[in-house]
């Protein structure tokens, strides 16, 4: 009769150790999916972000595509006021006086 006892807690012991590993690796399955959920959240963030910016720029650049575009007096008004700062900025500087004649 004692060796049918010891037989039975060998069995309570083995399937204590059983559902303490079935458990512990529950847990780290768990754990797994937590952090698999964090980064598919900062990822989906980050990416959120850059296609928010994306979305920003393309239309900016529709925008400022019609504004071009169009006949309007005042875009008219400024397109000429560009052309001239540039070519305004284009001209050479001319000195006067005598660093104007000295090479440098």
């Amino acid at each position: 009769m004692g060796a049918r006892k010891s037989k039975d807690g060998l069995r309570k012991w083995m399937w204590m150790i059983l559902g303490v590993v079935v458990a512990l690796q529950l847990y780290f399955v768990r754990e797994l999916l937590a952090a698999f959920a964090l980064f598919v959240l900062g990822f989906g963030l980050i990416a959120g972000v850059i296609m928010a910016f994306y979305m920003m720029q393309k239309t900016w650049e529709a925008g400022l595509g019609r504004v071009l575009a169009s006949q309007n007096s005042w875009v008219l008004a400024t397109r000429r006021g560009i052309t001239f700062a540039e070519e305004w900025a284009r001209r050479p500087i001319r000195r006067s006086g005598p660093e104007a004649t000295s090479n440098i």
